[in-house]
C-alpha cells in the first residue's frame, strides 16, 4: 500500500526519489495520515493540507543542517513521518508514544520544540543569527500557518528579521483564503520568474545603468521602483511583507509540487529575509475535513468495530460553562464573551451565535484579549475572557497590570486547568493556581463539579472585581443542575465529610477523587474529613484552622504544581497561625513537566486519583512523609 513511503526512513531517502515520484507519494502520506490519526486521535485537517509542502521543504533543503522550524506543530506531522518516525507514528499522542508536538529531545530534525503558537519567525531570527555568527551556510526556515500569524509575537519577530537583513525563509502556510486557478496560474508564473536568477540579475544590471544616467538616473531609477512596487502590490498580497523589510514571494499553489520544487529551489539561493506565501487547502484529499476543517482540527480516537457500545459521557466542563454564559447573557446585555481563536474548543459558540455583537475572537492574541477585556470593564460591561489555562500564562502581566491593578471586573475563565492528556507538557494547565494567587485583588476559585461552575460564573460576573475560574478538561461527574443561579459567598469552603483521623483537603476537579478516597478509607476504619475549598484565594482560613486543631492532620489535593499552589497556600495558614504540632502532606503535581498520557494513567501516575489519594493517606497517618508547616515553609 505504501510503495513509495516504505523506503523513506529520513530525509536523504527523500532525496533518492525522482520529482516525478513526489506526488505519489504525497497521496501515500495523505493515505497514511488518514489511517493513523482516525485511529489513534490527533490534529488532522491542517495536517493533510501540508503534505506537499512539507515534501518539497525536506526535498530541496538539507535537514538537520538546515533549520526546519514549525510553529505550533499542528502540521508537522508529515515532517514527523519523513523523519525516522513513521514506524513509530502510531503511538504520537499516546501514554509513553512520540509527541503530538515538534521535541527536540525526539529528533535531531525537531529544531526548535513547539505546542504554543506565534513562536517559530522568533526562533528562527534567532537562528539565523547564530549562524551568522558561526559563519556557517545553513539555511533556517520558519513556517508559519496564517492562524499563528494572528498572534502578535510573529509580527514583532517580521520587524526585527526586516531590519536585521539576516538569511531568514519565512514560508506562510495560507490555508483561511482560496486562489481561484487564473489567479494561482499567473501568481505562481511571476513568483518563479521574480525569484530566477536571470530576472534578479537582469534587475540589478538595470538599477545599476539606470542610476549612471547623469542628472535623470536617479528619477528614472525611483520612478521604475514605483512600478515595479506597483504591478507587485496590485499582483500579490505582499505589501505588508515589503514594508517591513522581507522579499516578498507568492502566492503560490501548496498542492503543486512542481512550482512548490521550482520556487523554493530560487529562494534557497536568495540572500536577506524572504516571505514566501503558500495557499493551501485544510484537509486536502479527505472531503469531510476539506468541507468542515473546524471539525477535524483535531479527533478523537475511533473504537473499535468489536467493542460494545460506550455508555454517553456527562456534558463536558466546557459545555456547562458555554451553556451557563448563554443563560446569563439571555437575562443580563452587558455580559460580553472574549477567547484568542479557540471559539469551539472554549464552548462559547452558542453565544457566538445567540449574541454575535457580544462575542468577540480576537484571534491568537491573550495579551490583547486581557487587556481588550480590561477596556470593556472601564465602561461598565462584565466581560468573560475563555482562553485555555496553558495560553492564559502568555498574558501574566495583562491580569497583572492591566486587570488586577487596576481592579477591573474581568472574568478569566481558565478552561482545561490541571492535566489535559495527550497533548502533553506544552498544553497541561498545571500552573496557574501558582502564578495567580499572589496576584493582589484577585479572586481564584475552582469547582469541585460542573454544578458548582456554573454557580461560580454567575459569582464571578457579578462580584465586581478580578476573578479567576478553573475548570478541567474532560467530562464532568453527571451531577444534577440547579436550575436557579447563585452566586456563591466569596472565601468559603464547605465540609462534605466530617471525621476525626484526618481532614483532606481538596479544591476543583480532585474534590470527588478525595470523596471516593475518604470512603476507601472508612472501609479500613479511618475516618476523613473531606473539605472542599473552593476558593484559593481568599482561602477560608476559618475553616481549614479549625479542621487542623480538630485532627491535627492535614492533607492537600491539587491538580496544579505543588510549588506555590493550593497545597502551599494552606501551609501558609497553619504557619501564621502558629499551629506546628500539625502534620501536613500535599498532594499534586511535582517539580517536573509532566509528559502525554491519558488523563487517567497520568492521575494514577501522579497518585491523584481515588486510590492514589486514599494509599497516600493512609501512609501519611501511619507517621511516615509527614512534615510540620514550620519545616516546609523553610523549605
Amino acid at each position: 500500500m505504501y510503495r513509495l513511503l516504505s523506503k523513506i526512513n529520513g530525509p536523504d531517502d527523500l532525496k533518492k526519489l525522482d520529482a516525478e515520484e513526489l506526488t505519489p507519494l504525497a497521496e501515500e502520506v495523505r493515505a497514511f495520515l488518514l489511517e493513523t490519526v482516525t485511529r489513534t486521535g490527533g490534529h488532522l485537517a491542517s495536517n493533510l493540507g501540508a503534505v506537499e509542502l512539507t515534501i518539497a521543504l525536506h526535498y530541496c533543503f538539507d535537514s538537520p543542517k538546515d533549520k526546519i522550524i514549525w510553529d505550533v506543530g499542528h502540521q508537522a506531522y508529515t515532517h514527523k513521518i519523513l523523519t525516522g518516525r513513521r514506524d513509530s507514528f502510531h503511538t504520537q499522542r499516546c501514554y509513553k508514544g512520540i509527541s503530538g508536538f515538534p521535541k527536540r529531545s525526539e529528533s535531531p530534525h525537531d529544531a526548535f520544540g513547539v505546542g504554543h503558537s506565534s513562536t517559530s519567525i522568533s526562533a528562527g531570527l534567532g537562528m539565523a543569527v547564530a549562524h551568522g555568527l558561526k559563519e556557517d551556510d545553513a539555511r533556517i526556515i520558519s513556517v508559519i500557518g496564517d492562524g499563528s500569524l494572528t498572534g502578535g509575537m510573529a509580527f514583532e519577530a517580521l520587524n526585527q528579521a526586516g531590519h536585521l537583513k539576516k538569511n531568514l525563509i519565512v514560508v506562510l502556510n495560507d490555508n483561511e483564503m482560496s486562489i481561484s486557478k487564473n489567479v494561482g496560474a499567473l501568481s505562481s508564473f511571476i513568483s518563479r520568474k521574480m525569484t530566477g536568477g536571470y530576472y534578479r540579475s537582469l534587475k540589478k544590471e538595470m538599477e545599476a545603468v539606470m542610476a549612471n544616467i547623469p542628472a535623470i538616473g536617479g528619477n528614472i531609477l525611483h520612478f521604475a521602483k514605483k512600478a515595479e512596487n506597483s504591478l507587485k502590490g496590485f499582483l500579490t498580497p505582499g505589501t505588508l511583507f515589503e514594508g517591513l523589510g522581507f522579499e516578498y514571494v507568492g502566492p503560490i499553489a501548496g498542492h503543486d509540487l512542481p512550482t512548490l520544487l521550482g520556487v523554493l529551489e530560487n529562494v534557497k539561493r536568495l540572500e536577506g529575509p524572504i516571505l514566501l506565501h503558500v495557499m493551501t487547502k485544510k484537509g486536502k484529499g479527505y472531503p469531510p475535513a476539506e468541507t468542515m476543517p473546524d471539525k477535524f482540527h483535531g479527533v478523537a480516537p475511533t473504537r473499535p468495530a468489536s467493542a460494545s457500545p460506550a455508555k454517553r459521557p456527562p456534558p463536558s466542563y466546557t459545555s456547562i460553562f458555554g451553556d451557563t454564559m448563554v443563560k446569563l447573557g439571555e437575562v443580563d446585555p452587558k455580559v460580553l464573551a472574549i477567547t484568542a481563536a479557540m471559539p469551539d474548543g472554549t464552548g462559547l459558540t452558542p453565544f457566538a451565535e445567540r449574541f454575535p455583537d457580544r462575542f468577540f475572537d480576537v484571534g491568537i492574541a491573550e495579551q490583547h484579549a486581557l487587556t481588550f477585556a480590561a477596556g470593556l470593564a472601564v465602561e461598565g460591561f462584565r466581560p468573560v475572557a475563555a482562553i485555555y489555562s496553558t495560553f492564559t500564562q502568555r498574558a501574566y502581566d495583562q491580569v497583572f497590570h492591566d486587570i488586577c491593578l487596576q481592579k477591573l471586573p474581568v472574568t478569566l475563565a481558565l478552561d482545561r486547568a490541571g492535566l489535559v492528556g495527550d497533548d502533553g507538557p506544552t498544553h497541561h494547565g498545571s500552573f496557574d493556581i501558582s502564578y495567580l494567587r499572589h496576584l493582589p485583588e484577585l479572586t481564584v476559585m475552582a469547582p469541585k463539579d460542573e454544578n458548582e461552575l456554573q454557580h461560580m460564573l454567575k459569582t464571578a460576573l457579578y462580584s465586581g472585581r478580578p476573578m479567576s475560574l478553573r475548570y478541567p478538561r474532560g467530562a464532568g461527574f453527571g451531577v444534577p443542575l440547579d436550575q436557579e443561579l447563585q452566586e456563591l459567598p466569596i472565601g468559603k469552603g464547605e465540609i462534605l465529610v466530617d471525621g476525626g483521623d484526618l481532614t483532606i483537603v481538596a479544591i476543583g476537579s480532585t474534590v470527588h477523587p478525595a470523596l471516593e478516597a475518604a470512603a476507601q478509607l472508612r472501609q479500613k476504619g479511618i475516618f476523613a474529613s473531606v473539605v472542599n475549598a473552593r476558593f484559593i484565594k481568599p482561602i477560608d482560613s476559618e475553616l481549614i484552622l479549625a479542621q487542623a486543631k480538630k485532627t491535627g492532620c492535614i492533607v492537600t489535593v491539587e491538580e496544579n504544581a505543588l510549588l506555590g499552589g493550593f497545597g502551599s497556600a494552606v501551609l501558609e495558614v497553619l504557619s501564621d497561625a502558629g499551629l506546628n504540632t500539625v502534620r501536613i502532606k500535599r498532594i499534586g503535581i511535582p517539580d517536573r513537566f509532566i509528559e502525554q498520557g491519558t488523563q487517567a494513567q497520568l492521575r494514577a501516575d501522579l497518585g491523584l486519583d481515588a486510590a492514589g489519594i486514599a494509599a497516600t493517606c493512609e501512609t501519611f497517618l501511619k507517621g511516615e512523609s509527614g512534615t510540620s508547616p514550620q519545616l516546609a515553609v523553610v523549605k
